[in-house]
C-alpha cells in the first residue's frame, strides 16, 4: 500500500504587502510562513543595527524585525518607510526562559543589550512591558503568563517578530 502524501505547509504568502497592524492581528496563523509587510521604521538597534522596529497605525501597533542573514540594516531606515520581506517567527517566554534569565543575570553573563537592567525602550514597548529592572521585567511576565493560563490555559507568552530576507527603504 502507498504512503499518503504529505503535503508540507506552504511558507510562503502571496506578494501583498501587509500592513503592520494587519500582520500582528493574524500573526499566529502566520508564524513560519514569508510575509511582505511595510511600516514606518521607528528604531534601529545601536548594537549594530541587527534589528529594526516597524510602527503601523500607531506606537501600540508595533512589530521587532531582524536582519538575520542580511548581516545589518542601514541606520537610513529610521523615520523612513521600510518594506520587508521575511518569516514570521514566534518568540515564547515561559518559566523556564525566566528561570534561564535569572540564572544569566545572577552570573553577569547577560548581553548587555535587551537582557539587563532596563533593557531596549522599543523592544519592551513591542512587547508591552513595563518593569524598569530586569526583576520587574521577569515579574511582570509571571503575572502575564499567570493571566493567560487562567484565561487560555497558556503557559507561556508568545511575541512575534521578522527575520527578513530582504528590505527597500521606500521613497
Amino acid at each position: 500500500m502507498p504512503k499518503p502524501r504529505i503535503r508540507p505547509r506552504p511558507t510562503t504568502r502571496p506578494t501583498a504587502v501587509l500592513e503592520i497592524d494587519e500582520l500582528l492581528a493574524a500573526a499566529d496563523s502566520l508564524a513560519g510562513q514569508t510575509v511582505t509587510i511595510e511600516g514606518v521604521c521607528t528604531h534601529t538597534c545601536k548594537h549594530g543595527a541587527r534589528k529594526i522596529f516597524l510602527m503601523g497605525s500607531d506606537d501600540t501597533q508595533t512589530i521587532r524585525v531582524e536582519s538575520g542573514e542580511l548581516g545589518s540594516f542601514d541606520p537610513q531606515c529610521v523615520n523612513r518607510v521600510v518594506r520587508v520581506t521575511g518569516r514570521v517567527d514566534e518568540e515564547r517566554i515561559d518559566e523556564a526562559y525566566l528561570a534561564r534569565w535569572e540564572a544569566q543575570v545572577k552570573a553577569q553573563t547577560a548581553e548587555k543589550h535587551g537582557t539587563t537592567e532596563a533593557g531596549c525602550a522599543t523592544e519592551k514597548a513591542a512587547r508591552q512591558e513595563t518593569g524598569n529592572t530586569v526583576e520587574e521585567r521577569i515579574a511582570d511576565f509571571r503575572t502575564r503568563i499567570a493571566a493567560r493560563k487562567a484565561a487560555e490555559g497558556k503557559e507561556y507568552l508568545s511575541f512575534y517578530y521578522v527575520t527578513a530576507t530582504s528590505y527597500e527603504i521606500q521613497q
